[in-house]
């Protein structure tokens, strides 16, 4: 399984936005369903108003339950 380069980016952009202090963590309603959803979101500046870039949000329940590890060579950064 390789990672793509958008989600690597992705990954590296969360990275800078946690080192500079600029994540916030925001209440939101999920598009499809309706559900509350507490969403991971990188925070900029444009033109003096503050811009949310949404990265995900926290699993509900156990989040080891809720997704399935890679099979093969886990570690491989290819």
């Amino acid at each position: 399984m390789s990672i793509t380069d958008h989600a690597r980016d992705n990954f590296q952009t969360l990275l800078r936005a946690a080192a500079d202090g600029n994540l916030a963590l925001v209440e939101c309603a999920d598009s499809a369903t309706g559900d509350t959803r507490y969403v991971i979101c990188a925070v900029g500046r444009d033109d003096g108003d503050y811009v949310f870039t949404p990265f995900g949000h926290l699993a509900d329940g156990d989040p080891s339950e809720a997704y399935t590890p890679p099979s093969g060579d886990i570690g491989n950064a290819d």
